[in-house]
């Protein structure tokens, strides 16, 4: 893959079959030529700051390592487009319940601040839910701006 970039992705599911909807959004990839490099296990976990109603939908939460030769504005708008595709509707409720949630955490060290898009995730070192899958593949990423390792971001919650 010429010119590929690393990423790394947090997934998400707490509607119906969440194990199958996050093992379909990493085939999903795949058939678009990103490659997923590293998968972390999947962890169950509580819901934060759901809507009221919601709060027994727990999570099933991973993390993966691709490398693509999509840009990173090309590779969200594919992670948005496989959200659609695995039957996530957008209600514009914030964080309502969904089949499957795919975030662009890191994109190679890219610092970008963009109304569409800002790299790293702007929340990702306050989410134990992010950290904890994230730092069983890739411990000591440095995050480009905090100046600190996925683990010691960890550590710190």
């Amino acid at each position: 893959m010429p010119h590929a970039s690393t990423a790394y992705l947090a997934l998400g599911s707490n509607l119906g079959d969440r194990a199958a909807h996050l093992r379909a959004a990493l085939q999903a990839l795949r058939t678009r030529g990103i490659e997923v490099t590293r998968v972390s296990s999947f962890h169950e976990t509580a819901p934060v700051d759901v809507p009221a109603g919601e709060e027994h939908l727990t999570f099933l939460n991973a993390c993966a390592e691709v490398r693509t030769g999509l840009g990173p504005r090309a590779l969200l708008d594919a992670l948005l487009e496989i959200e659609r595709e695995l039957g996530r509707v957008r209600s514009g409720v914030r964080h309502a319940a969904r089949t499957v949630d795919l975030d662009l955490l890191f994109y190679a060290d890219l610092v970008l601040n963009d109304p569409a898009l800002t790299l790293p995730h702007p929340r990702l070192h306050l989410r134990g839910f992010v950290l904890g899958p994230l730092a069983e593949i890739a411990p000591d990423l440095m995050h480009p701006k905090l100046g600190k390792t996925v683990r010691e971001l960890l550590a710190k919650l």
